[in-house]
């Protein structure tokens, strides 16, 4: 049976450290402030937002959200964010997904200012961390390096393989586990024999958003699993009749990996104490007292 991945309480673990790190900087300096622009009323992007309030707030820093409605056009969440990336009270922008259709996710994103997308989502911040000298590096991708790191599971010479190529997780992803010399393959809908590939993997990363598509046959023996997916599936016994699942079949995995994420409680509260991470890192970098300068290599210590 694998051993599991405590994301939460190594969430924990990081936020206490992130808070103590804001308390310092706010002896001499004011309260680092993130700005959620959402768009539209998607109850998980809500539940997800509500939790990145309470952590912001628990780590002794501001937060600020912009909801607008589902009809909401470019021009206007455009304005929305010229105001924020010119506003000095605010210290990082995120602007929470999904977007409502038709709006472009990329062409809002790279409307903030690279020095406050603390989500490191724009083109620049995506261009940093594939040449080596990351700005912002992606909460989801970082959290599983850290997460990797902080249970001692070897990537150097690893062969990671990462099923979905998303620019939120797949491609950031990727981009890290190959600076910290693991050999990547990146897999996606139009690969084929998935089975044949995933059953290599020393390191399997699903985010495709498919509940339990990687079964318990698709992995070998030992491998450390890692699920990034967030889904609901119908279930009458669970409170509001759904129930949330990753894009792992658990039990099947467990029985056969070495170590695995569940869901929840795995990747996305490591996603949280990340967005906390970057903002006070937008915030020290707008008062020019940042840290030591980050490199992709050096994600997975955080």
């Amino acid at each position: 049976m694998a051993n599991i991945i405590d994301g939460k309480r190594l969430a924990q673990q990081l936020t206490d450290t992130i808070t103590k790190e804001t308390a310092n900087y706010c002896k001499r300096y004011p309260r680092p402030c993130l700005t959620i622009v959402s768009s539209g009323a998607d109850p998980a992007s809500q539940i997800y937002i509500r939790t990145k309030l309470r952590a912001l707030e628990a780590a002794g820093m501001q937060s600020r959200v912009i909801q607008l409605s589902e009809q909401v056009c470019e021009a206007e969440i455009a304005a929305h964010i010229a105001r924020l990336n010119r506003d000095d009270d605010v210290d990082g922008i995120l602007v929470q997904l999904p977007l409502p259709s038709p709006l472009e996710s990329t062409r809002i994103l790279d409307l903030l200012d690279p020095k406050k997308d603390v989500d490191g989502f724009t083109a620049e911040n995506l261009g940093r961390l594939l040449t080596g000298a990351p700005r912002f590096i992606p909460c989801t991708p970082h959290g599983i390096m850290y997460a990797l790191h902080a249970y001692h599971i070897p990537v150097r010479g690893a062969h990671a393989v990462v099923v979905g190529r998303s620019a939120i997780v797949g491609k950031p992803l990727a981009a890290l586990l190959t600076a910290a010399d693991a050999t990547v393959t990146l897999c996606h809908s139009n690969t084929r024999n998935l089975a044949a590939i995933t059953r290599q993997a020393d390191i399997l990363i699903a985010a495709v958003g498919c509940p339990a598509l990687i079964t318990g046959d698709m992995m070998k023996e030992g491998a450390t699993v890692i699920d990034v997916g967030i889904n609901r599936v119908a279930d009458p016994a669970a409170p509001h009749g759904k129930r949330l699942v990753g894009d792992v079949d658990f039990e099947a995995a467990a029985a056969r990996a070495a170590w695995i994420t569940p869901v929840p409680g795995g990747v996305g509260p490591l996603t949280v104490a990340m967005v906390l991470r970057n903002t006070l890192y937008a915030a020290q970098l707008r008062h020019g007292c940042t840290p030591a300068k980050n490199t992709a290599s050096e994600a997975a210590g955080c």
